[in-house]
């Protein structure tokens, strides 16, 4: 009877839950004990105890905040889109205005003081948005599209301008991804990043700049209403895209320059740009199988590696705990964005669809660019990686984000009379 009893105390506490993916907390939960973790490990030399359980008590707060979203119906959020879409824009305006700057980049705003990042939060703002207007109307017309692209344009140049090249390359990942989703064509979408490919290529093959033009003019032919005009246009912008790119490039700012171009070959300036990732290739390839066990990373424990906490803690990770524990972390993210993924396909409606596919391309994008640029495979654009880099705004961007999720795989039944 007391068994009985006790179970049914247990059933009835977690009936509102009952039907969230409790398997992804818990690898969110154990990420954000690894970040945590690292994170003492990166700034207990240094004199520096608080990040880490500021971490840890921000992941605390986080998870609180995604258990009520998932008890929520995220349904109610299509009515509400366009108000979330203009505090998100207003936000980041205020960052321009009364932002703090730090490091070239103004991208904070201070609240009862607490530095906080408006543009963590606006990349859940346009998923919200997004998915509210593709559910509406899908992206299977160009005019849909267009109107999805308009929507994301505002926040994407706030952002850029702060400047915060990182982030406003999360938006690109996310709308793209959104839009796929939204049955927009494969053609469109590569159409629509044809410019940039073709400033890149421009610079560096002048033949396959010329194929790439000819293939961007096909596609616009098979894919775009209006067949000569479409193949026209494709052909001229991405003629024009190379001069554009040129000009673009021009505006950059001179760190940006080299995390873009020395993760080719950063030994072109050991001292200078290349610095990060010639030390963080190091630790990674020091760590070996095992690591050097916690506390005992030399390029870590002695400060090596700038923004080891953040940016690069997947580098202390490879250090200290080696193959096996850089492995681990790797598996953790696939299992998450699996979990996205069937999250999405199970959903009840196009909006819970959207709200997933759309956190599962910020996740996916932010990991890809954060530990591809730790071991040389990718530019230096200052993302974090999720739940494991020090941040309090990501962090809770995140958990908000995963609650969201959770809210989509809780209310997936249709509701019965």
């Amino acid at each position: 009877m007391q068994r009985s009893l006790s179970q049914l105390s247990w059933k009835s506490l977690t009936r509102p839950w009952q039907e969230i993916d409790w398997f992804l907390l818990l690898l969110l939960i154990g990420l954000t004990s690894i970040g945590g973790l690292m994170i003492r490990s990166t700034q207990v030399n240094q004199g520096e105890t608080s990040y880490w359980w500021q971490q840890l008590v921000t992941g605390g707060i986080g998870l609180a905040i995604a258990f009520f979203i998932a008890r929520q119906r995220y349904e109610g959020l299509t009515r509400w889109k366009w108000i979330i879409y203009g505090l998100t824009n207003l936000s980041l305006v205020a960052v321009m205005l009364t932002g703090t700057e730090s490091g070239g980049a103004q991208r904070w705003i201070s609240i009862l003081g607490f530095n906080v990042q408006p543009s963590e939060f606006a990349k859940l703002g346009l998923i919200i948005t997004l998915a509210g207007i593709l559910h509406e109307r899908t992206a299977s017309t160009l005019p849909a599209m267009v109107k999805a692209l308009g929507i994301t344009a505002l926040p994407w140049i706030l952002v850029f301008l702060q400047p915060d090249l990182g982030t406003s390359l999360v938006f690109g990942a996310i709308v793209l991804s959104m839009l796929y989703w939204a049955n927009a064509k494969l053609g469109w979408l590569v159409l629509l990043i044809s410019p940039m490919v073709s400033a890149i290529i421009f610079n560096l093959y002048l033949p396959a700049w010329f194929f790439w033009v000819g293939a961007m003019a096909a596609i616009a032919w098979y894919t775009v209403p209006w067949r000569w005009y479409s193949m026209v246009g494709a052909g001229v912008i991405n003629l024009v895209s190379a001069r554009l790119g040129q000009i673009l490039w021009g505006l950059l700012k001179d760190y940006q320059k080299d995390r873009l171009i020395l993760f080719l070959d950063p030994d072109k300036d050991p001292l200078g740009g290349g610095y990060h990732l010639i030390q963080s290739r190091i630790a990674i390839g020091a760590g070996e199988i095992w690591g050097r066990g916690l506390h005992q990373g030399t390029q870590t424990q002695l400060n090596f590696i700038p923004e080891q906490h953040t940016d690069f803690i997947f580098s202390a990770i490879g250090e200290e705990l080696g193959f096996i524990g850089a492995i681990f972390v790797v598996i953790s993210f696939w299992l998450i964005c699996l979990r996205l993924v069937i999250i999405a396909q199970n959903a009840k409606d196009n909006f819970g669809s959207l709200l997933a596919i759309g956190v599962l391309a910020m996740v996916v994008f932010q990991v890809l660019v954060n530990i591809g640029m730790t071991i040389g495979l990718a530019p230096v654009t200052g993302i974090p990686l999720p739940w494991v880099s020090y941040g309090r705004s990501a962090l809770l961007t995140n958990f908000i984000s995963i609650g969201l999720v959770e809210s989509v795989m809780n209310h997936r039944h249709r509701l019965r009379f």
